[in-house]
């Protein structure tokens, strides 16, 4: 059985961190919690400072954004985004 993938979208400090706008990123297990999921992609983006931007992003799962990371966990499939804060004048 193949390995679950999700979709990353990068926003902001985070595209510009990771170089990246989207992201296919397999899942080390078929159940993953979202909570997780920060560690997984600083763990493939080391040395860009992409831990902490994450540490002040809110997330969205498939166009809903998240008020409880603990309580989702991901399986496969799903688009997640990084949505990081943002300042304007």
């Amino acid at each position: 059985m193949s390995q679950p993938e999700i979709t990353v979208l990068y926003f902001a400090a985070a595209s510009t961190a990771t170089g990246l706008t989207e992201q296919s990123v397999t899942l080390p297990a078929s159940q993953y919690p979202l909570s997780s999921l920060s560690g997984l992609l600083a763990s493939l983006h080391p040395d860009v400072g992409l831990d902490k931007i994450l540490e002040s992003s809110q997330w969205s799962v498939n166009a809903e954004m998240v008020d409880n990371v603990e309580g989702v966990t991901l399986k496969g499939g799903e688009e997640v985004a990084i949505i990081c804060p943002v300042s304007g004048g």
